[in-house]
């Protein structure tokens, strides 16, 4: 039975529940999901990328092939784009700089990524960036919030510095950035004093966003952490601090799905905190037992974020990036996976009757609610996918993976 055939059968059983599968097609398209360039060269980076990753960050494996310039990192990223539907972003981390010549962190500009630049709006699409605190020589336990005012300027340099790349990304790209503020900073063991880093951040961060820039451009967003590896015991920027800080300054937070307890869903998170806050940035990962990155995998947490989001109608109010980086298989299937799944599960989130099951649930009939929602789960979603797939011309089905290891056998496998 060819594609279309099967697609008109799957469309008719989700209209016997009052569900448009075009129409569900289109919405999943337009949600920006944005694409992390750090899978692609295990979070190194170009500033020094013979450097040692520091502040919690590593990457287990040595899959050969990983990208060793921005040219290589631009090539795997755009192979990794033909395979991925909808209205895709890529995130950028400021240490991923395309320069002639080394640029201290605290004196990058915009014309440090101007190649960045020009290769997005040649590809259609915008960019996303991140500060970046750790792997540094001024980092140590304590970046931004460093007992040392000097080392404190230099970290409160580099975040102005980067609001100005990103407005300028947003400038160009007529795409809105959205600029991720995490710091690694915290102790291994429980300090005497909690209290004045993060007094000090208070401090850094009023400096560091004083400047305002207009949200059509760039949007700040601020990223809590339970732990890490160094900082086991206390970290400075956690999710309580921000809560206080974003709410009261009414800025974005972001809420990454490694960075609290195993217990904890982040899923759950959403609708509570977009009570007090404008806007919230999602980081979607898989944690393996704590904050690991494995890839994003089609789970019941994934299904159940994408589900808050388009239940309560605020795509608009949440920002989709991913953040992982598995270093143990290729790497543009690690990156084409888990791009697929958020785009997969945004799909099957639109694929669900929401005005009547919110009608039953309203009503207390529970007993429908529980029965709709578990035969959803069985109809011809995946024939709904390829369909998308074959639309937008992003290889239906597995077909991407041979795509992905013509292209290793021609052009990964050969970096030395």
């Amino acid at each position: 039975m060819d594609m279309m055939k099967q697609y008109e059968l799957a469309r008719e059983q989700f209209a016997a529940y009052g569900v448009d599968t075009d129409a569900a097609i289109e919405k999943a398209l337009s949600v920006p999901v944005s694409l992390h360039c750090w899978q692609g060269d295990d979070v190194v980076g170009f500033e020094n990328p013979e450097g040692a990753l520091t502040g919690g960050i590593q990457t287990t494996g040595n899959y050969p092939g990983k990208a060793r310039t921005p040219a290589e990192l631009r090539a795997d990223i755009e192979k990794v784009l033909s395979f991925v539907p909808g209205e895709t972003k890529v995130s950028l981390h400021a240490t991923y700089l395309d320069v002639d010549a080394p640029v201290s962190r605290d004196q990058i500009g915009p014309e440090h990524f101007a190649r960045w630049v020009e290769w997005a709006k040649g590809q259609k699409i915008g960019l996303d960036f991140n500060e970046t605190f750790f792997s540094h020589p001024l980092s140590g336990d304590f970046s931004i919030t460093n007992a040392d005012p000097g080392i404190r300027k230099f970290w409160i340099d580099h975040a102005k510095n980067c609001r100005k790349i990103a407005e300028s990304f947003g400038k160009e790209t007529g795409k809105t950035c959205v600029t991720n503020f995490w710091i690694h900073d915290g102790c291994k063991e429980v300090p005497v004093d909690r209290f004045a880093p993060r007094a000090r951040l208070v401090e850094a961060l009023d400096e560091v966003f004083a400047e305002k820039i207009d949200p059509k451009y760039n949007r700040d967003t601020l990223e809590s952490k339970l732990f890490g590896i160094g900082s086991e015991s206390y970290v400075v920027g956690s999710h309580e601090f921000y809560m206080g800080y974003c709410t009261s300054r009414q800025m974005m937070a972001t809420l990454d799905t490694g960075h609290f307890h195993p217990t904890e869903l982040v899923s759950n998170k959403i609708s509570a905190m977009l009570l007090f806050l404008p806007e919230l940035m999602l980081h979607v990962s898989r944690p393996v037992r704590w904050d690991s990155d494995h890839v994003v995998v089609m789970d019941d947490e994934l299904m159940a974020i994408m589900q808050e989001i388009v239940r309560n109608g605020i795509e608009d109010r949440v920002h989709i990036g991913l953040d992982y980086f598995d270093a143990s298989i290729n790497r543009i299937a690690a990156w084409t996976v888990g791009a697929r799944n958020a785009r997969k599960a945004l799909l099957r989130a639109y694929l669900e009757p929401v005005e009547l099951l919110k009608k039953y649930e309203i009503d207390g009939d529970n007993t429908s609610v529980l029965a709709i929602t578990e035969e959803l789960k069985s109809l011809p979603w995946g024939i709904v996918w390829d369909y998308l797939c074959e639309k937008t011309g992003k290889y239906a089905g597995r077909t991407w993976l041979d795509e992905t290891k013509k292209y290793e056998a021609e052009v990964t496998s050969k970096r030395a």
